[in-house]
């Protein structure tokens, strides 16, 4: 098997563009999102979904109390009311060690690559949806008018060919990494090291941990804020963990009343 590759997002140098966003459309094929104007944000894509495979999110972050001669208020000084900044972040399959998309799904539609990604053979896909609900981001989703699931590749082909995804090719300012997945973790240790260093001690890692509930993400991020602010589980569990135990559970049933059936009829041999 290859050597494991993946995703490191470094979201303190997001810029918004959606340069990601146009490029994994345009290499992928992903049809557009209809254009929806959502009137409760500058983000006009709003999700990841069946026809958004990378999705960068805005998120408003409210300025903080400040003391006045006046009393307490909020605004940052110099800024917008209400207003202290922005968050960007590019969001995109995570391609978790443990996937509940593949224990689930019934066709071998879902498999893992030879680079450790998760992809969706849409040839194969018989539209169940199964996989949708197993997600623990939320993250694959079935397309409207088709029926089948859709998900970021991490383009797949591309790196049959040598070539990096087509996102981290687009992103003017290396915020989305590509490459061995030991190394961008070692990467991403050292940039929230030198971070902290420059005062910005809220910069985390998410997803990087491998003894997380999902065995550690294959996509996985610099973060400036709590994961709830950018719409991300907390803590997320691979959601088939309790199918083994369940599978044990039902297999001790179905011998015990096997045994009782047998046990009925040879007694009831024994009367006669």
């Amino acid at each position: 098997m290859a050597e494991r590759m993946g995703f490191f997002t470094d979201t303190s140098v997001c810029i918004g563009c959606k340069a990601c966003e146009v490029a994994c459309k345009e290499w992928n094929d992903v049809p557009d999102d209809g254009f929806v104007f959502r009137a409760t944000s500058y983000d006009n894509t709003g999700g990841l979904g069946a026809s958004t495979w990378r999705h960068v999110a805005f998120i408003e972050q409210p300025s903080r109390v400040r003391e006045t001669q006046e009393g307490r208020k909020p605004g940052a000084a110099g800024g917008e009311e209400g207003l202290e900044g922005w968050l960007m972040a590019s969001d995109v399959c995570k391609h978790c060690t443990h996937a509940a998309c593949l224990d689930v799904c019934p066709t071998g539609a879902l498999f893992r690559t030879e680079f450790g990604s998760v992809v969706v053979q849409a040839d194969v896909c018989n539209g169940c949806g199964y996989c949708v609900p197993a997600c623990p981001y939320g993250v694959i989703e079935r397309r409207e008018r088709d029926g089948r699931a859709f998900k970021c590749t991490l383009c797949y082909d591309r790196q049959l060919g040598g070539l990096e995804p087509a996102c981290a090719k687009a992103c003017p300012t290396d915020s989305i990494q590509f490459g061995p997945l030991e190394e961008l973790r070692d990467r991403a240790r050292e940039r929230v090291e030198r971070l902290h260093d420059e005062g910005r001690t809220e910069a985390r890692l998410y997803g990087a941990d491998p003894g997380d509930g999902v065995g550690g993400d294959g996509a996985f991020f610099l973060l400036l804020d709590e994961p709830e602010v950018y719409g991300l589980p907390p803590d997320p569990v691979v959601t088939t963990r309790d199918l083994p135990a369940m599978w044990r559970w039902a297999g001790g049933a179905a011998l015990s009343l096997a045994g009782a059936v047998a046990l009925s009829f040879l007694g009831a041999g024994r009367r006669r």
